[in-house]
């Protein structure tokens, strides 16, 4: 029996394929707790556009993340932050700060989680920092550090 897997089946495959099982493995296993659905021709097409509607949304996260990228390497970010006479910050910048000053300044949204800081900023001056936006795009971004 062909069948069409709604969640990754160790052994069997993964989520979306079409995969040719037992009967009674489908009836009694796949099917009946949900992991997989019959494959007839109706559920084949609607798999098809599923999947063609993620290439699409998948290609247009792809470009928006090169813009982005773009914007991001051009446009440097300015943070004041309190110091010390000899440059030092009072604590350190940390990369919370540096999503909210992106948005702030350029009006794009990143997560904080995607934000890399190679060394810690706890001094007044530049460093580069790398933004993961897509997974196949990473932007280098420059953060100026100025004291108030």
């Amino acid at each position: 029996m062909e069948v069409i897997l709604l969640e990754d089946v160790k052994g069997t495959g993964k989520k979306g394929e079409i995969q040719n099982v037992s009967d009674g493995y489908a009836r009694n296993f796949l099917i009946k707790k949900g992991l997989a659905k019959e494959a007839t021709s109706g559920a084949k097409k609607q798999l098809k556009a599923q999947k063609k509607a993620r290439q699409r949304e998948e290609k247009e996260a792809y470009e928006e993340a090169k813009k982005e990228k773009e914007i991001l390497e051009n446009n440097p970010i300015e943070i004041e932050e309190k110091a010390a006479e000899d440059g030092r910050l009072f604590g350190s910048i940390t990369t919370k700060q540096i999503a909210e000053h992106v948005h702030d300044q350029l009006g794009i949204e990143l997560d904080k989680r995607k934000i890399n800081q190679k060394v810690q900023m706890r001094s007044i001056g530049s460093q580069e920092v790398e933004v993961k936006l897509h997974k196949d795009v990473t932007a280098s971004l420059m953060v100026r550090v100025n004291a108030k």
